[in-house]
């Protein structure tokens, strides 16, 4: 695929592959994703300053505007960094979810506030028997006496949960779960009573956390958009988020080739570098290759997430199957070539290993992925 940027979008990937390189290397990477709030406040407001927080949102919403390919650029450099600020959970997901079906009052409230850096927020919609659909919801969302609704049920890996201002929480108004009606969208604040956040680090470094509403009481202008619609919304969301997520992991594909290629460089064995032997530079261009797959899919992904839903359903599945499949290739023959250092914490590429394995399993892993794709075929 000849994709070429424009001149806007070439100093757009500039200023972000130097910010990567300029105050997020390895060290502080690994400093930020161990502290206690698992995040920095400083590297949050230096993203805000960038203008990548308001990319996606309209003008008239406090943002820039910008489309699907800005958007890849700034997440392709944000997995080559391994940066662990809530960029996706925020920006991509919750501030999606209010962008797409907010009304004037809640976009006003929400998405100018997440765009200068000062609001954070979390898409509670994963349950743990739903097996990556949102169709199967079990949350509950009752009407209560006086107006507004009981809130009750229990999100999974929940992605910046436990840094959260806000909750945007998927629950059913109506139907059983499993049915694509009666699913709608609130807004809850996490210090609510009945809400409790219960958060963790993930095993790439992130923080996630399960979310229980035990009887949570919300206005009735806590609902995002129609009632009973909430579904075709998510499902769109999510898409866009997955095929944001294929483009972070093709930073963190390039970042994990590149330095295998140096190890190779620069490693010696019986007296010359390892790079020289001819079966070891055949593993390096195989790696070269799933990258370059899984990039050209990843691009189409971001370009039909305004076509109609089927083509857009399937050109993400074909994207994520493409980069979990090749971003677990990358990850384990970097680790191999590293030999056993590869798995030490000390080295960066064992931290491109664990990121690319969770990439695959967020928002559907392969077999989910594959079977949706054929179902459309």
């Amino acid at each position: 695929m000849d994709f070429q940027y424009s001149e806007e979008q070439r100093l757009l990937a500039d200023s972000a592959a130097r910010f990567v390189r300029e105050r997020y290397d390895f060290e502080t990477r690994q400093r930020i994703a161990m502290g206690e709030a698992g995040f920095s406040a400083e590297h949050w407001a230096q993203m805000a300053d960038q203008g990548w927080l308001a990319l996606p949102f309209a003008e008239a919403d406090g943002g820039l505007g910008a489309g699907p390919v800005e958007m890849m650029i700034v997440m392709e450099a944000l997995g080559r960094g391994l940066v662990v600020e809530p960029y996706l959970p925020t920006v991509v997901l919750a501030g999606g979810v209010v962008a797409a079906c907010g009304n004037a009052d809640q976009r006003a409230a929400l998405l100018p506030a997440i765009a200068t850096g000062e609001l954070k927020a979390a898409f509670a919609h994963a349950e743990a028997a739903a097996r990556y659909s949102p169709a199967f919801t079990a949350c509950e969302a009752r009407p209560a006496e006086g107006g507004g609704y009981v809130l009750t049920g229990a999100k999974s890996v929940v992605l910046g949960a436990p840094l959260a201002d806000r909750l945007v929480v998927l629950a059913r108004t109506g139907r059983k779960p499993g049915t694509a009606q009666g699913l709608s969208l609130f807004l809850v604040d996490p210090a609510a009573d009945g809400v409790v956040v219960r958060g963790y680090p993930t095993t790439d470094g992130q923080r996630a956390g399960d979310v229980l509403l035990d009887g949570v009481r919300v206005g009735a202008d806590a609902m995002l958009g129609p009632r009973g619609q909430g579904l075709a919304v998510a499902e769109r969301v999510l898409d866009a988020a997955t095929a944001m997520l294929c483009a972070e992991a093709l930073g963190a594909m390039d970042a994990a080739v590149a330095m295998t290629r140096e190890h190779l460089r620069t490693r010696t064995q019986f007296g010359r570098p390892i790079g020289d032997f001819q079966v070891l530079q055949h593993r390096l261009v195989d790696m070269t290759i799933a990258a370059e797959e899984a990039r050209s899919l990843t691009i189409r992904a971001a370009l039909m997430l305004d076509a109609d839903e089927a083509e857009r359903r399937a050109a993400v599945s074909a994207a994520k199957v493409t980069v979990g499949d090749r971003g677990r290739f990358i990850a384990a023959q970097a680790v191999q070539l590293h030999g056993g250092m590869g798995v030490s914490d000390d080295m960066a590429v064992g931290h491109y290993f664990k990121r690319l394995y969770m990439v695959e399993q967020l928002f559907g892993d392969s077999a989910y992925h594959r079977d949706r794709w054929h179902a459309l075929q």
